[in-house]
């Protein structure tokens, strides 16, 4: 790797060279003298007045890098761990590793045929997997840029010398193995959203991942609908005086109404999938151009504000949509003939206000879900990658199933006391004799009388659900993406 590092800067740089330790221009990156030799390593340190002083006699090569706008700044950003806008020797190493181990990745899963060799086939392969179609000459060019001995192939090393400098957020093809991802529904429908690229905009492949996705969530949920009624139930109703179980409130439901009343409120719930959806993509697609860097992927925190902001403009369209969800799920049999009837008397009795209750905390509660979520699933999305990808860069199934669900059933924990609070204050007209409570009130009233326990009531019927209801959204989203012809890696 060190000697591999030190041929690679002596070509790349075509002005290196040895020289003794002395003052340089700007230009220049000065160290003690040595000799030029393969197995010396370059002192390569991003300064900005382009200058690196020598460390604890350790020799090092004065390398002539050119002006510094010439540097590209991207690999200072990717390899600048402490954050201080330089790149010095041990940042530079540490990221020229990082990076070659995730170029072998891409080397392996663009090397179709096993052979250790790419051709222009492979490429335009490759290509139209990831919705981009080339002809056969435009892959020819592709490879001549990067072809160093006329062979009309790339082995390993003139894949690596072509591509070590260029920053890994540049290569879409490790991103794109771990997108559309997140589409997977429990039933919050709080996650960032899915990010796709200027060819899946161009050809329509967004809009049938969107519809497979909000298919997948639509059966998912009615499966697990028993589940989340009880929840509902068990955040308005259950205390410590009534100390409502998974198995008793399940008696309790099918007595009061009978098996179809397991159901109840799932109606309004599936209808609000497609306009939530909708809103959050394009509201998503227009911060991404306001909060973005210039690259198409964006950064983690960049995803955290513009997905939390997608999020907050979502919920707030159809926030009276999931108020009339928890009337329906706490309604007795025949208190309301159907949604329309139910947002009839809710108005006639309560005003428009009563369609928003609960909205400061589902509003707050959106920040934390989607922030842990998504750095949970980065975190261990990253993690995998270091430690177990080493023949193909693809995850596989199971791994992508246990990052969402992880990250979903951490996000779910950091934000589940104000869900609670929400359901409460939806279900406050619900509850006979209760009277009008802020926010604040109520989780003061809530750990006055239930103690901390009691912000988590109903967790566990919520947290069954998570796996089922991730396992069907998954295997329905695949079938759904085959029918809509969207290509599955």
């Amino acid at each position: 790797m060190l000697q591999m590092l030190w041929h690679f800067l002596s070509s790349f740089f075509p002005r290196a060279g040895c020289q003794g330790s002395r003052e340089g221009s700007d230009n220049e990156v000065t160290g003690t003298p040595a000799p030029a030799r393969g197995d010396q390593m370059p002192s390569f340190l991003g300064k900005q007045n382009g200058r690196a002083e020598a460390t604890e006699r350790r020799p090092t090569i004065l390398l002539v890098v050119g002006p510094a706008e010439q540097f590209p700044k991207k690999i200072v950003q990717a390899g600048d761990k402490d954050l201080d806008g330089q790149l010095d020797f041990e940042e530079f190493v540490h990221y020229l590793q990082d990076h070659e181990k995730k170029l072998r990745l891409v080397f392996k899963s663009l090397d179709k045929k096993n052979d250790g060799r790419i051709d222009a086939q492979e490429i335009m392969q490759s290509l139209r997997d990831l919705g981009v179609k080339i002809s056969e000459q435009q892959a020819e060019k592709i490879l001549k840029s990067m072809d160093k001995n006329g062979t009309m192939t790339i082995d390993w090393n003139e894949w690596r010398d072509y591509h070590l400098l260029h920053p890994v957020e540049n290569i879409p093809e490790i991103i794109l193995y771990w997108k559309h991802s997140t589409i997977f529904d429990v039933g919050e429908n709080l996650t960032v959203p899915d990010e796709f690229t200027m060819e899946e905009r161009q050809t329509g492949m967004w809009w049938r991942h969107l519809v497979a996705g909000g298919g997948a969530g639509a059966v998912s949920r009615t499966c697990t609908a028993p589940l989340d009624r009880l929840k509902v139930l068990m955040q308005v109703h259950a205390s410590r005086s009534n100390n409502m179980c998974i198995v008793g409130g399940f008696t309790q439901m099918i007595r009061e109404g009978g098996a179809k009343s397991l159901w109840r409120g799932n109606g309004i719930n599936v209808l609000k999938i497609a306009p939530e959806s909708a809103i959050k993509f394009m509201a998503y697609e227009q911060i991404k151009r306001l909060v973005g860097s210039d690259q198409e992927t964006l950064r983690i925190h960049e995803r955290l504000v513009a997905g939390s902001l997608a999020g907050a403009i979502a919920q707030s369209s159809i926030y009276p949509m999931e108020v009339l969800k928890t009337r329906m799920a706490l309604r007795k049999t025949g208190q309301y003939s159907g949604m329309l009837d139910c947002a009839r008397k809710i108005l006639a009795r309560e005003g428009m206000s009563a369609f928003y209750k609960g909205y400061v905390p589902n509003m707050l509660g959106i920040i934390p879900y989607a922030g842990i979520d998504l750095a949970v699933y980065e975190t261990l999305k990253n993690a995998w990658l270091q430690r177990y990808a080493v023949n193909s860069a693809d995850p596989g199934v199971f791994v992508l199933l246990a990052c969402g669900t992880m990250s979903s059933t951490c996000g779910q924990l950091a934000s589940y006391p104000l869900a609670l609070v929400r359901t409460r204050m939806q279900a406050q007209a619900s509850i006979e004799g209760a009277p009008e409570v802020t926010m604040s009130s109520l989780f003061k009233q809530i750990l006055r009388t239930e103690g901390a326990f009691g912000l988590y009531r109903g967790l566990a019927p919520n947290f069954m659900k998570v796996i089922p209801a991730v396992s069907i959204s998954y295997v329905v989203y695949e079938n759904l993406k085959i029918t809509l012809g969207v290509q599955s890696r």
